[in-house]
């Protein structure tokens, strides 16, 4: 029931030895020239461990200014990524403003376009091209229901563009003058003689001139005369100079006015047909019938 004595005096002399030596701990404190037990241990664990930590500070300090300079280089390459984005914005921006003032300039061309001979006519925007690049039309968003017809002339401010040659109630196709299968009568502003322009496809048009008396040169101006389109519409110019060959027959190329390429808004001319054209050519053409006092001298 009770304690035996050897462990109570064990324990009585722990408790004393322990006080004993508190006691030693504080008066070697306060005899320490006021740095104290404290100060001396600090200054010991330091002068034990500051290797320890300038070695552990050696080598993690590396490795920490990785860590910070491969988190750095994430957030520029974020950065970057963002001002790219930026720029490709501010680039399409500046493209769609290019095109629209393109556009406005053509249109503002087009509206101030006097067509030829005071004709009337209708402006259109062209839509859409053909299926191939092989394919020389474009497609307008004017139709029949606009006053358009088959054989009408198309042209822009630059000169002839091409003539109708299909037209739905709200829509109408044309076929551009650098397609094989349009040819335009012809005059040479310069010489004043007359001859015929075929397309061929990518190439400038075919300037034949069956007729010719005198040479033509670069440079030289070639209009319509007035027989499929009306009189007076710019063609295109002539590449390059030729002369006479046999036969009196002179043949070269055109380079056309109108830059297919660039076609956005063209007029079409509703005031004049080919009909006309024709019609007047034929009055040139025609020998009047004799009058009665020829009758009567011829008898």
């Amino acid at each position: 029931m009770f304690s035996s004595p050897r462990r109570f005096d064990r324990a009585t002399a722990l408790f004393v030895s322990l006080l004993a030596v508190a006691f030693i701990i504080a008066t070697f404190d306060v005899r320490a020239e006021g740095g104290g037990a404290g100060g001396v241990l600090r200054d010991g664990a330091q002068t034990l461990f500051g290797p320890v930590q300038q070695g552990v500070d050696y080598i993690t300090r590396p490795v920490v200014g990785f860590i910070d300079g491969v988190s750095n280089i994430a957030g520029l390459r974020d950065e970057n990524d963002r001002l790219q984005d930026r720029v490709r914005e501010l680039e399409n921006q500046l493209r769609e403003t290019t095109a629209m003032e393109r556009r406005i300039e053509e249109l503002e061309g087009i509206l101030a376009l006097e067509p030829p001979q005071d004709l009337a006519a209708i402006t259109a925007r062209i839509y859409s091209g053909g299926p191939t690049a092989f394919d020389h039309i474009r497609f307008i968003d004017k139709g029949a229901s606009d006053g358009i017809v088959e054989g009408q002339a198309v042209v822009d401010e630059d000169g002839l563009v091409g003539r109708v040659d299909q037209v739905t109630e709200s829509r109408a196709r044309i076929r551009l003058i650098t397609d094989p299968l349009v040819s335009v009568s012809v005059r040479v502003q310069e010489t004043n003689e007359t001859g015929v322009v075929t397309g061929q496809g990518g190439e400038p048009l075919r300037l034949d001139m069956f007729r010719a008396s005198e040479p033509v040169r670069e440079g030289d101006v070639v209009i319509t005369d007035g027989s499929r389109f009306p009189q007076g519409i710019v063609v295109g110019y002539v590449e390059s100079t030729a002369d006479i060959e046999v036969n009196f027959a002179l043949r070269t190329t055109v380079i056309p006015a109108v830059r297919m390429s660039q076609l956005d808004f063209v007029q079409v001319v509703v005031g004049w047909s080919a009909l006309d054209g024709e019609v007047e050519e034929q009055e040139l053409t025609r020998v009047p019938p004799p009058t009665v006092d020829q009758g009567v001298e011829s008898q």
